[in-house]
């Protein structure tokens, strides 16, 4: 099942018609056929048509002779790679249409070919066959060939070098062709005709009692038409338009069968050309491996951006980790800054009570040492030095005796000593504190 008719609405897929497309129809009279070619480059919406090629008498050219002309028009317009689609002529296809009412699509191939031997009169070994569903219907249309048909074709399109895609009937490349670009089919039906060269009236309509209707009729036109209104149950009031006036193309087959080539997805996918056979050397073909191609390549630079992805990653969440404990340590290191200020004032005060202990154990030495009548009038206690000034009746023994302390040591005059007005002598003396002595 093509996925593309599948998921997308049929109002939506004109929007997809992109392409370049070869279609080919084989008319005329047995042994007088001829071949008209149209090169077609579609867009949304539109087509248009780039060249045109024609061949009578086909049977009696050499395939190589207009095979190379017809490459040489194909290389020109930039489409040597394009495979074309055929359109048989309508003596050599049986057009059934079946309706199936209630059958899902995983079972209809079974459905068909237990009443395929009643849709045609040819051996079971020489018929070939291909079916597609209508889209919105419970009914599917069938094309039926002989065998030999697509063989004489296939080798004559082979000897001329040409590669086919596609040999198709002319049914569904008007279906697909109507729809392609947008066109609103009218809901209450649809009747048209095309002369044949060889005199036939090729009728093509639809209804609400038969979504597809293809027939010749060797009649003049206004009877096959009325026939066909007939059969497709439509009250026909106006003049029946032909095919080329509403594709607004001349010749109009060889553009439907080019617009099914342009964009096969989109198209009914009636192909009596058999697999083995079919030439899809397009450069469509390459799109899954270029896709492929995409994927290794993002894949590969996925690949070598992980590490650093993964490592940009880890970085961000290390950043954001540490932003969230940041705070709780910071208040962690003002904490010990606190700690450490309260620990450095405890040491202070606890060496402010020793040194005041120390500095007790200094003034109670003097006191000791200078006993009355000597007394002080200044007395200067550092960490390193005691200063003190003062009177005594002999100033000279005092070195010695602070000396002699196992507190001091170093004593010595800073003025010498002088005699007073009441007979006593003063003095001024710097010593050395010498704890632990």
């Amino acid at each position: 099942m093509n996925l593309v008719r599948t998921l997308i609405p049929a109002e939506m897929r004109h929007w997809l018609a992109f392409g370049s497309g070869v279609g080919i129809e084989i008319s005329g009279a047995i042994g007088a056929e001829s071949l008209r070619a149209a090169l077609v480059r579609v867009r949304p919406g539109r087509a248009r048509i780039l060249d045109t090629f024609n061949v009578e008498a086909l049977e009696r050219q050499a395939s190589g002779v207009w095979g190379t002309e017809f490459a040489a028009l194909l290389r020109k317009r930039g489409m040597a790679h394009v495979a074309a689609t055929v359109v048989l002529p309508r003596r050599d296809v049986i057009a059934r249409q079946l309706a199936l009412p209630g059958v899902p699509d995983k079972d209809l191939a079974a459905a068909i070919e237990f009443q395929m031997e009643g849709l045609h009169p040819y051996p079971e070994t020489d018929a070939v066959t291909s079916w597609a569903r209508i889209p919105g219907t419970s009914s599917v249309l069938i094309a039926i060939t002989r065998r030999t048909v697509v063989e004489h074709y296939t080798t004559l399109f082979a000897e001329a070098g040409v590669k086919i895609a596609s040999i198709t009937c002319s049914a569904a490349a008007i279906y697909s062709s109507l729809r392609l670009l947008g066109n609103a089919v009218p809901g209450a039906g649809l009747l048209t005709f095309e002369p044949n060269p060889n005199g036939t009236v090729e009728i093509y309509g639809e209804s609400p009692e038969r979504p597809i209707f293809s027939a010749a009729f060797d009649v003049p036109a206004d009877r096959a038409t009325a026939l066909a209104a007939a059969e497709l149950r439509l009250n026909v009031s106006e003049p029946v338009a032909s095919l080329s006036e509403l594709l607004h193309v001349d010749p109009p087959l060889p553009y439907a069968a080019a617009l099914a080539s342009a964009c096969p997805l989109l198209c009914l996918p009636l192909n009596l050309l058999p697999l083995s056979e079919r030439q899809l050397d397009s450069r469509a073909k390459w799109i899954p491996s270029a896709a492929l191609a995409a994927a290794v390549a993002l894949l590969a630079v996925a690949l070598s951006l992980a590490p650093r992805y993964e490592t940009q990653r880890y970085l961000s969440s290390l950043n954001a980790e540490i932003a969230r404990v940041t705070p709780a340590a910071n208040r962690s290191t003002a904490l010990d800054r606190q700690i450490a200020a309260a620990r450095s004032r405890l040491a202070l005060l606890d060496e402010l009570h020793g040194r005041t202990k120390l500095d007790m154990d200094v003034l109670a030495e003097m006191t000791r040492i200078l006993a009355p009548p000597a007394w002080l009038n200044t007395l200067e206690i550092t960490r390193a030095q005691i200063t003190l000034a003062g009177e005594t009746q002999q100033a000279a023994p005092l070195l010695q005796l602070i000396d002699g302390s196992p507190l001091f040591q170093g004593s010595e005059f800073t003025i010498a000593p002088a005699r007073a007005n009441n007979a006593a002598e003063s003095f001024r003396i710097r010593t050395n504190r010498e704890s632990g002595k």
